[in-house]
């Protein structure tokens, strides 16, 4: 008769946010990228997921996965192919070491939960299969470093590799056509850096009408624009952020943020037919950014939008009244706003009637959250020590 223990392991991961793009791949199966790129991980106190990675012998056959108590399916390519990567290891550590009890041959059970909406233009999914991965490389007692388990987590979402980092996190495209130095790396610590801080609008909280992942092979196949993106913008784009960060250059940073954010969605626009993420809400947050900065004689924000309309917004915690204080002028009574950093800040900037109104209707709810740690180990479980899956307490 099989046994009936059950072996867990929790760990939480963050969401990355980059500022450098990811856009494109030269190798679908092994999701290689056309280009490097450079994100910030943010705090997993405002914005992360929860992963309980389980097996056990008792468990019926076949792996299975639990999103936000929803059954998810898991026999895609993606998690097939980080599944198949975390057993062989786990199968070489069994084979050196007959006396470890054998879990690569037991069905896994994932249980997960985002603190936020998936699929909405949040990074949900490079959280998701960043906490995935590390939960099970936990459960397996795996040795590997996080660059060596990016290998595998971009597998599942490139922009995955970059959550398993903190701080300031650049993935190296590589050059090898098995995508071997395919991997990401930390720029810098979050500590190293720790006034950066990030301001979200979510514009709509609705699943993206163009997924990612179709959406960027048909700028490959389409645009003109993408190829001068990848061999010029990109590569120059990388070099000044690493600089700008090692610096703590904000002034640089935020021109780099912006212009690779406009060169991105440029390349969806002319992509054929076109792409728009965008939409007019997101098009106001910009030209309030516009108006704070013009305000402050300086870049003191900077503003980033990856495949969908939510506005996220750099900012140093030092010039926080002139940028959370002007828009939480506009927007108090949204959700989210913490009191203690957004009351009683004053506002020095009267925007435009048109971009008020469309960022009063439009914009849902706000995160405040701030530069933030990569994955953390964690006792609270989303398995039962019996198997059963149990909702998060926090």
């Amino acid at each position: 008769m099989a046994s009936e223990k059950v072996y867990r392991a929790s760990t939480t991961a963050p969401v990355n946010i980059a500022v450098v793009k990811y856009w494109g791949k030269r190798d679908t199966k092994l999701n290689l990228p056309t280009n490097s790129s450079l994100s910030v991980t943010l705090s997993q106190a405002d914005l992360r997921t929860l992963t309980t990675a389980s097996c056990s012998a008792s468990y019926p056959e076949g792996d299975s996965l639990l999103l936000n108590g929803e059954p998810s399916d898991v026999s895609g390519a993606r998690p097939q192919a980080c599944f198949r990567e975390l057993r062989a290891r786990r199968a070489a550590l069994e084979a050196a070491d007959p006396s470890l009890p054998k879990l690569s041959t037991m069905p896994l059970r994932i249980v997960s939960e985002n603190n936020f909406p998936t699929a909405a233009g949040l990074a949900s999914s490079a959280a998701g299969f960043a906490a995935f991965v590390r939960a099970i490389a936990n459960l397996y007692e795996l040795p590997a470093s996080p660059s060596e388990l990016s290998l595998i987590a971009r597998q599942g979402s490139g922009s995955a590799c970059r959550s398993l980092f903190g701080g300031y996190v650049a993935w190296r495209m590589g050059e090898a056509a098995d995508g071997s130095d395919s991997m990401a790396d930390q720029v810098a610590e979050a500590s190293h850096w720790p006034e950066m801080r990030a301001l979200i609008l979510v514009a709509s909280a609705a699943k993206k009408g163009v997924s990612s992942t179709s959406g960027m092979q048909q700028t490959v196949a389409t645009s003109g624009l993408f190829q001068e993106r990848i061999k010029s913008v990109v590569p120059k784009n990388m070099e000044i952020m690493e600089k700008a960060i090692a610096e703590r250059d904000f002034a640089a940073f935020a021109e780099v943020t912006m212009r690779d954010s406009n060169s991105f969605h440029a390349t969806c626009a002319d992509t054929y037919p076109p792409i728009f993420y965008m939409n007019d809400v997101s098009r106001a947050a910009i030209r309030a950014v516009e108006a704070i900065n013009a305000a402050a004689g300086r870049s003191v924000a900077a503003y980033t939008f990856d495949a969908g309309p939510n506005a996220v917004i750099y900012y140093l915690e030092q010039d926080t009244e002139a940028v959370v204080g002007n828009l939480y002028s506009v927007l108090s009574e949204v959700d989210g706003w913490k009191a203690s950093a957004a009351e009683g800040l004053k506002s020095n900037v009267s925007f435009d009637e048109s971009v008020a109104g469309l960022l009063k209707n439009g914009v849902s709810r706000v995160i405040m959250t701030s530069v933030g740690e990569g994955p953390v180990a964690t006792q609270e479980y989303l398995v039962a020590e019996d198997g059963t899956p149990v909702k998060s307490s926090s």
